[in-house]
């Protein structure tokens, strides 16, 4: 994560400044000029005394609205809260900035820290992912806005790896209802992985366990049809083996089925 807040702090400082002046120890509620302010904030903020940079930032709007800093310090403010893990005021910030100056030459940059500020909470697969899902929304945001731009083409690695832990967390939730007997809320949870999210590590499990379910209600036609599939685009998979197994033991192959969903869902993808 060091690596990405470095990269962050490189584009923050790649801002135009244009200003020089030293720090002062001067209360912050007196009035000061943008310069000074300003270059303290950066001080602040390069010592990793986050909250009070982000506090100075936005003393800076406070004592010179009309400014070309004001705008400025509204955008590296939600940098401070960033590094300091207080998202919801780095979004809230962000959010800010991007309502009031939707043309700056920073907007870019805004967008993508927003998505990070989500990015950075997601959590474990066995608990809520709303905020995995407001990650991925972000990032594909700046991938639509941006496309151009250096912070798209990460955006887009975040992307998959968000699309691989909502389908990871599907997994989990239809793990739970197929050793559990309830066979219908799993296959509800696996073929959400397989249409959804067909790009993911988890598909060819997915598959499996589709049969898994089927089999045990006796849905012997859906079952060879998803094995099917997942011998024809997973071959060489543990997954693969263990469904050819549990179908041959029934006396039952694999076998494509062009009225199935499965084989439907596949080509509409695929």
């Amino acid at each position: 994560m060091g690596r990405w807040r470095g990269f962050l702090l490189a584009c923050a400082l790649a801002l135009p400044v244009g200003l020089a002046g030293c720090a002062s120890d001067e209360p912050q509620y007196v009035e000061r000029p943008v310069g000074e302010l300003y270059n303290q904030a950066m001080n602040q903020l390069l010592d990793e005394q986050y909250q009070q940079a982000a506090q100075t930032f936005d003393e800076v709007e406070r004592q010179h609205p009309y400014s070309t800093w004001a705008s400025k310090a509204q955008l590296m403010a939600g940098y401070a809260h960033y590094l300091n893990d207080s998202y919801t005021e780095a979004v809230n910030a962000l959010d800010r900035f991007i309502e009031l100056h939707p043309g700056n030459r920073d907007i870019a940059y805004a967008y993508y820290l927003k998505a990070l500020c989500y990015y950075e909470q997601i959590a474990d697969v066995r608990r809520d992912q709303q905020m995995t899902r407001q990650a991925r929304n972000a990032l594909q945001e700046v991938v639509n806005r941006f496309p151009n731009s250096k912070y798209a083409r990460d955006a887009r690695l975040k992307l998959d790896l968000t699309e691989d832990h909502l389908a990871g967390a599907e997994m989990v939730v239809g793990r739970y209802y197929l050793n559990n007997g309830h066979y219908l809320a799993a296959i509800k949870r696996f073929r959400k992985v397989v249409e959804e999210y067909q790009t993911t590590t988890h598909v060819p499990e997915a598959l499996h366990r589709l049969v898994e379910a089927y089999m045990a209600l006796g849905v012997v036609d859906e079952a060879k049809a998803t094995a099917a599939v997942l011998g024809h685009n997973y071959p060489g998979t543990e997954w693969y083996a263990d469904s050819y197994e549990l179908l041959t033991g029934r006396d039952v192959t694999p076998e494509r089925d062009e009225d199935s969903w499965i084989s439907r869902a596949w080509d509409q993808v695929s």
